[in-house]
């Protein structure tokens, strides 16, 4: 099933052969047709929210009973109405979709966690290449990374604000799965047990100028700015495996970035023992993989005075996608800041 947020309620739906169903009107409409339930909307709504949120916390039950409205919906009904004539199936060209960041959840990124792309940042950022084996010397080092802490998160289509503070600004195509329960001290055996669905995650980074050190530990600033991170368009739930998704990435039609996430260094069951530890995750809460070789700083040639060539960075007017045959499109703007 691909879950969608959409319109301007942000309700969720089914993303099913370019059209957008309402699942908890349609498990509604399954409700009073097919079990002739007194209260159909009032159950739908406790057993199939239409908050994001909701549904996850909801569990399997949510899921069957989605299910359930959809083969109904799709196979028996005799109309595509809802129990009090409400509109259960829209094209999805009439909707928009909003990111699918179910609310409060938090958002933990992997840094280096692709060999290729560490391997040229090291080059770029310490003038000097890994000695031995990239893979090997990433994993003997450890884990690193960083938290998205937007309340907004960009959806499909939207707008990549430039901020004013940057002269180099990237991009990083990324897969990230969202977690279906809560839990903490956990185990990369446990991953299966709380992966509830895997989107498209973009973060946006400045490259330039650097944050000054100024201490042991900074605000990562240039990951945290107003629209840093993209998310979409669905979450992919029971039908891909998080350790074998292919993404690509393009600018204004350019492929610069290709990857499957088996070739991440540290799995994601890793990173779920990492964040877990001494930490409670939530349902809801988000772990990116890391992006791969072919962002713009990897990528771009270095000046005389060691900055990066600005060519491949991104540019008011660009535009970037995000593709995953899994997945779909994350399509993004980048436009100026008014």
């Amino acid at each position: 099933m691909k879950i969608v947020v959409f319109g301007p309620f942000k309700r969720t739906g089914a993303l099913r052969n370019g059209e957008v169903v309402d699942l908890s009107y349609a498990y509604a409409k399954y409700l009073r047709e097919r079990t002739d339930e007194p209260c159909p909307l009032e159950m739908a709504d406790a057993v199939v929210p239409a908050n994001l949120a909701r549904l996850i916390d909801g569990g399997e039950r949510a899921l069957d009973g989605g299910q359930k409205a959809l083969d109904y919906l799709f196979g028996e009904a005799q109309d595509r109405l809802g129990p009090r004539g409400e509109r259960l199936v829209f094209a999805l060209s009439e909707v928009r979709l909003h990111a699918p960041r179910p609310e409060g959840a938090r958002i933990a990124c992997a840094g280096g966690n692709f060999a290729d792309h560490a391997a040229a940042m090291a080059v770029k950022m310490r003038g000097r290449a890994y000695e031995g084996d990239a893979h090997q010397e990433i994993r003997n080092t450890g884990f690193w990374g960083f938290w998205k802490l937007g309340r907004e998160i960009v959806g499909p289509d939207g707008a990549l604000v430039y901020p004013e503070r940057c002269n180099r600004l990237d991009y990083e195509g990324e897969i990230a799965i969202i977690l279906g329960k809560k839990g903490a001290d956990l185990r990369p055996s446990q991953l299966g047990d709380y992966v509830w669905g895997i989107t498209i995650l973009a973060d946006w980074s400045i490259r330039a100028p650097r944050e000054a050190p100024g201490g042991p530990l900074n605000f990562a600033f240039p990951k945290n700015f107003d629209t840093s991170c993209s998310m979409g368009p669905c979450v992919v739930v029971g039908e891909a495996d998080p350790a074998d998704i292919d993404l690509e990435t393009f600018v204004n039609g350019e492929r610069r970035q290709r990857f499957n996430t088996h070739d991440m260094v540290f799995s994601f069951g890793e990173y779920l023992e990492h964040l877990s530890r001494d930490f409670t995750l939530y349902p809801g809460d988000v772990i990116s993989g890391g992006t791969a070789a072919g962002t713009a700083a990897d990528s771009s040639e270095l000046l005389p005075d060691g900055s990066s060539a600005p060519e491949r960075f991104l540019k008011p007017g660009d535009l970037v996608e995000m593709q995953s045959p899994a997945i779909g499109l994350l399509r993004t703007h980048v436009v100026a800041k008014k």
